[in-house]
């Protein structure tokens, strides 16, 4: 019992939460990075999928410190998919398009979340689920669209600053890559000092419950 409470003196979860929380992280990096990669697959660039990327293989997308990180500090990442821009017939359309299916999907995995588990409840099976099938589900659908608004954030080196960079013009994309190494930086300072609380915390902590709510009530609204 001293061993796992020891354990969970390191750990940014609720040790009984940590399985929902592994499998959780393991779909949604998976499918984000696959999303990535086959969006530029099909827009006409071969770097991911010559590297094994365009694959629902978890192991071929999870960084072990990222993905360690999140577990200890509540905060990490997947391994990056390469893309390679000038295999773009229409580079700003393709890489907001590619930067854009990483989060979107994210949001996708939490409907479908919402979907299965609503679904099951209006069909009258909530009582005879197993005790796990509603924590995983919350963990699922909360961990999704958390990583889809927080990869929206417009910092190096989340998806939502890859964006911002192809909607510019191509002068104001070169000054943003000049300095992205500072901004990679204060993005870094954002996050592991206590700035967070006054600036991305408030952030995630109203648009996340706002996205869930939303979610939450249309489907309460369709399948009851």
């Amino acid at each position: 019992m001293q061993f796992l409470e020891q354990i969970e003196r390191f750990l940014f979860y609720p040790l009984e939460q940590l399985p929902y929380v592994i499998v959780s992280l393991l779909i949604a990096f998976t499918v984000h990075e696959f999303s990535h990669a086959y969006v530029a697959y099909k827009f006409g660039d071969p770097t991911a999928k010559n590297e094994g990327r365009v694959t629902l293989n978890p192991i071929s997308h999870l960084d072990p410190i990222g993905t360690l990180l999140i577990l200890i500090a509540g905060f990490g990442w997947a391994r990056p998919v390469p893309v390679n821009r000038f295999h773009f017939k229409n580079p700003k359309l393709a890489g907001v398009l590619v930067s854009f299916a990483g989060p979107f999907s994210n949001l996708l995995v939490a409907i479908l979340g919402y979907l299965i588990f609503y679904g099951l409840l209006a069909a009258g099976v909530g009582p005879d689920l197993p005790f796990f099938v509603q924590p995983f589900f919350e963990v699922l659908i909360n961990l999704n669209i958390l990583l889809f608004v927080f990869n929206l954030l417009p910092l190096p080196p989340l998806d939502g600053y890859r964006i911002v960079q192809d909607l510019v013009s191509a002068d104001l994309r070169a000054k943003m890559t000049q300095y992205e190494q500072y901004g990679s930086l204060i993005f870094l300072i954002l996050i592991i000092t206590p700035l967070s609380k006054y600036t991305i915390g408030p952030i995630l902590n109203n648009v996340v419950p706002l996205v869930g709510d939303v979610l939450s009530r249309f489907f309460t609204l369709f399948l009851f």
